[in-house]
C-alpha cells in the first residue's frame, strides 16, 4: 500500500465516522493520526460530549473487534485480563478470557478504578500482551485503548499516576458543539428516529496494520528529528517546569508527525506536522512548578511558549 492510498482510506474512514459525530472533524483527524502511529488515547473531558461514540464509531468503521469497561472501585484486574475457572465437567481449570481480549478497549472513566486495576493495563498497552496466572497470552493485532476520565467529579477516584499517563501517546479532549453543531445533532437524531447509529465498515484489521506500516516510509528529515528534540529538551531546563517529557515523548511526536503526512498524503514531515501534535502528546507528560498552579496556567500554556521560544527549521 502506498502513502497516497493511506491518506484516501483515512480520509474515507474519517468521513464515515462523521456521520456519527457530528462538527468535530479536527478530533477525529487525530483520533485517525493516533490510530495510524499505533497510539494509545486518553480522552479528558466533560460528560456527554461523545467519547464513548468516538470510540465505538472508530471500531465499527475499522471492522475491529470493540470491547467497552466500565472502571469502578470494585472492578478487579482479572475482570479486565481473565482468569482460569474450573471446569466440573472436564474436572480442569480453562481459561476463560477477559474484554481486553479485543481490537479496540474503551477504558472508560479509567480513574474510577483503584491503581491495582488500573496497572492490569500497563502490560497489555506497552507489550501488547497480558500475564494471567503466570501465562503469557498475546493480544490480538492490532490493540488500541481509548480511555475517558472526566475533568469534574474527583471524590473516590484515583488520579492516574504519571508513569501509567505516559503509556498513552496522546491526551485530547472533544469539547462542546457549537450552536450550529448541535442542531444538526439533534436534526440527525429526529430523523433517524432511533439512538442507534449504524455506520458501515470501511476496512479491517489487516488492512490497518497494511496502512501502518505504509507510514513507515515516510522520510524525516535530520532537521526535523533534531526539531523534536529540542522541542521535547526544551520541557526538560524550562523553569516553569519540575518534570520533563522522556524520550517516549520524542518517539512518540515522531510517530505522529509521519501519521499526520501519511494522512496529508504526503511521504514526507513538515514542521507543521510536530507543532499540530505538540501539544497533545507534551503536556499530561509535563509536571509543573508548583507556583503555577495559582496562576492557573497549565501544561498546555507551557508548551505553547516552548513552540515559541525553539526555532523551526527550514525543510520542505
Amino acid at each position: 500500500m502506498d502513502l497516497k492510498e493511506v491518506g484516501t482510506q483515512s480520509r474515507a474512514i474519517i468521513d464515515e465516522v462523521a456521520k456519527a459525530v457530528v462538527g468535530k472533524d479536527d478530533v477525529l483527524m487525530r483520533v485517525m493520526v493516533g490510530i495510524l502511529a499505533g497510539a494509545h488515547i486518553l480522552f479528558e473531558d466533560y460528560p456527554g460530549l461523545a467519547k464513548t461514540l468516538i470510540a465505538r464509531s472508530f471500531a465499527q468503521v475499522l471492522g475491529m473487534n470493540f470491547r467497552r469497561i466500565q472502571f469502578t472501585p470494585d472492578l478487579l484486574p482479572s475482570d479486565i485480563t481473565g482468569s482460569h475457572v474450573f471446569d466440573r465437567k472436564k474436572e480442569e481449570f480453562t481459561l476463560t478470557v477477559g474484554p481486553i481480549f479485543a481490537n479496540i478497549i474503551l477504558a472508560d472513566e479509567i480513574n474510577r478504578a483503584t491503581p491495582k486495576t488500573q496497572s492490569a493495563l500497563l502490560e497489555a498497552m506497552q507489550e501488547s500482551q497480558v500475564t494471567i496466572d503466570g501465562d503469557t497470552h498475546p493480544l490480538p493485532s492490532p490493540f488500541i485503548v481509548i480511555a475517558t476520565q472526566n475533568p469534574i467529579e474527583y471524590e473516590g477516584t484515583f488520579p492516574l499516576p504519571e508513569a501509567q499517563l505516559d503509556r498513552f501517546m496522546v491526551r485530547l479532549s472533544v469539547g462542546y458543539p457549537d450552536a450550529q453543531g448541535e442542531v444538526e445533532i439533534l436534526r440527525r437524531r429526529r430523523a433517524r428516529k432511533t439512538d442507534d447509529i449504524v455506520l458501515s465498515p470501511v476496512t479491517s484489521a489487516d488492512k490497518l496494520l497494511e496502512m501502518r506500516s505504509a507510514v513507515e516510509g515516510v522520510f524525516v528529515d535530520p532537521d526535523i528529528e533534531e526539531y523534536i528534540v529540542s522541542i521535547v529538551n526544551k520541557t526538560r531546563t524550562d523553569s516553569d517546569i519540575y518534570v520533563g517529557a522522556s524520550p517516549r515523548g520524542s518517539l512518540a511526536l515522531l510517530k505522529l508527525s509521519r501519521a499526520q503526512a501519511a494522512l496529508a498524503g504526503r511521504d514526507y514531515v513538515l514542521p507543521d506536522d510536530v507543532k499540530a501534535f505538540a501539544g497533545p502528546v507534551l503536556s499530561h507528560r509535563l509536571i509543573l512548578n508548583p507556583d503555577l498552579w495559582s496562576k492557573r496556567i497549565t501544561p498546555a500554556d507551557v508548551v505553547t511558549k516552548i513552540l515559541r521560544l525553539v526555532p523551526v527549521p527550514k525543510v520542505g
